[in-house]
């Protein structure tokens, strides 16, 4: 099992935030994150929201830390990217 985080470099609600990733499925995803500890409610359509003060807790169990560019690539090759959808235009 190999999960990816990338740097606490991304801010929000007054904190900075990682992203954890995998290159093989949201499942083993899913699994590294809850034996985290991490909530449910930090997953955002293919990654997790992982604030910086558990940054080394997620590197101390396994994951392998990399640019925020690398996790984006990480997806893209692995067919796990989900962009945010466009709204959608209203009908009149």
């Amino acid at each position: 099992m190999t999960v990816y985080i990338d740097p606490p470099t991304w801010p929000g609600h007054g904190r900075m935030w990682s992203h954890l990733v995998s290159d093989v499925s949201y499942e083993e995803l899913h699994l590294f994150a809850h034996a985290l500890g991490v909530p449910p409610r930090a997953f955002e359509r293919d990654h997790y929201d992982i604030p910086s003060h558990r940054y080394p807790d997620a590197v101390r169990a396994g994951a392998v830390e990399v640019g925020s560019r690398e996790v984006v690539r990480l997806l893209h090759a692995s067919g796990l990217r989900r962009r945010k959808s466009r709204a959608q235009p209203r009908s009149s």
